[in-house]
């Protein structure tokens, strides 16, 4: 799963991810690698201790990250936070939590962009695409093979934000000038 729905009305929509069973596995994996070299070692305390911790933070720094991203149309913002176990123990603060705040005007597309996943294949994520140019990721990971997930959240945040819908002042200012210019057929020269 890319994205959960966390909460969905006309003024909110919040969208939450935590790390996958792959990711937990991982951590798991390694861990167990730690506690086993541990136990079947010779070796003293100290180094027991060592390989423990050591696979450990490897198990941590391979943790993806939680995401959230709350779109609020009453502040007019989308705000996108990041949350980091790695960094969080790395440097025993609050340095774990990112957060980055845009305006919703500014907000011009939603696409899913494909990404090349290191030994895995193909990843999938939504890309924010803003009217400055600027493109940001809905979330820092890809999620592989579920590319109709990753479409769902990009179709739900479209008409969140209303952007396949074409304003009505656009197509009313077109027919008004166009008409006009037919009519007076001295402007032309």
């Amino acid at each position: 799963m890319y994205m959960l729905v966390e909460t969905h009305s006309n003024d909110v929509l919040h969208l939450k991810r935590s790390p996958g069973i792959r990711s937990w596995s991982l951590l798991v994996g390694i861990s167990s690698v730690g506690l086993a070299a541990a136990y079947y070692s010779a070796d003293s305390f100290g180094w027991k201790l060592f390989y423990i911790a050591g696979c450990l933070f490897v198990a941590v720094q391979n943790l993806e990250d939680w995401e959230e991203a709350v779109f609020e149309k009453d502040t007019g913002k989308v705000i996108l936070k990041t949350f980091n176990l790695y960094k969080k123990l790395l440097t025993l603060s609050r340095a774990g939590h990112e957060q980055v705040v845009f305006r919703l005007d500014e907000i011009r597309a939603v696409n899913v962009q494909e990404e090349k996943v290191r030994y895995f294949g193909k990843g999938y994520l939504v890309v924010l695409r803003f009217v400055t140019g600027l493109s940001e990721p809905l979330t820092q990971t890809a999620v592989m093979g579920c590319r109709s997930d990753v479409e769902a959240v990009a179709k739900l945040i479209t008409s969140f934000l209303a952007l396949n819908k074409v304003p009505d002042d656009r197509v009313s200012e077109n027919s008004e000038t166009n008409g006009s210019d037919a009519d007076d057929p001295g402007d032309q020269y």
